[in-house]
């Protein structure tokens, strides 16, 4: 069961004056169009459309608000690198996704949604070298994981996971391998941004263990008596 399966549409924020002002944690989502980046936040979450799905790269033009649980939210960020998008449509980006970014307190960590076949664009490091100074961790999903055989998915985890270690502090960045369409690697996921939001998982409820039923309740089978074969006769 999705530990953030209670998550609900928000609210969508064009201007920094609206974003919300109960908010106690936030964790953005970032990446490329077209990377998965609305398919990793729907399997997250699993529900199929809570973040919308486009056939058109860079649709998502906001920052929209999932709520998770009492003033905890995800945020789907605009997609970044679709060439086609137009020049005032991405000079809002930047007005918008910079200063949110750099000044927006409750953000807990940047989880950064790469396409496994294509980690690390030139976009994808500028935006990684530009949000490092803020000190919060980054956590990247390596997806559409199922498009490459377990021995392709192996190589390039290792490539990714050498690169960030020369960032400095491992405590602050992490990688994993994620598939919307295999739904692997969700618990991975849940593991990491459970830690960010502060958000406890549900244990597992317990079977009470009863012990062998009393010989005289109910429910208690009496023991069969053995039959033997009588002699004599």
């Amino acid at each position: 069961m999705p530990l953030f399966q209670k998550a609900v549409f928000h609210t969508t924020v064009a201007h920094l004056r609206d974003l919300p002002p109960d908010s106690i944690c936030e964790v953005a989502f970032a990446g490329r169009s077209n990377a998965g980046k609305s398919s990793a936040i729907n399997t997250l979450a699993g529900r199929v459309r809570l973040a919308f799905v486009s056939k058109t790269p860079g649709r998502t033009q906001h920052l929209n608000y999932f709520t998770l649980a009492d003033g905890k939210y995800f945020v789907d960020l605009p997609g970044y690198g679709y060439a086609k998008a137009p020049e005032e449509i991405r000079s809002q980006w930047e007005g918008l996704i910079g200063p949110y970014l750099s000044k927006r307190q409750q953000l807990a960590g940047l989880v950064v949604i790469m396409d496994v076949r294509r980690p690390f664009t030139d976009l994808d490091l500028r935006l990684i070298d530009w949000f490092r100074p803020t000190g919060r961790p980054i956590h990247i999903l390596l997806s559409k994981a199922d498009k490459l055989s377990r021995q392709e998915q192996t190589k390039v985890f290792q490539s990714v996971k050498a690169e960030i270690a020369t960032w400095g502090d491992a405590a602050l960045y992490s990688v994993q391998l994620f598939s919307s369409l295999k739904k692997t690697g969700v618990e991975d996921a849940e593991a990491v941004l459970s830690g960010w939001l502060d958000i406890a998982k549900p244990e597992k409820p317990v079977k009470e263990n009863k012990g062998p039923p009393d010989k005289g309740s109910p429910g208690a089978k009496m023991p069969q008596r053995s039959q033997g074969t009588r002699s004599g006769r």
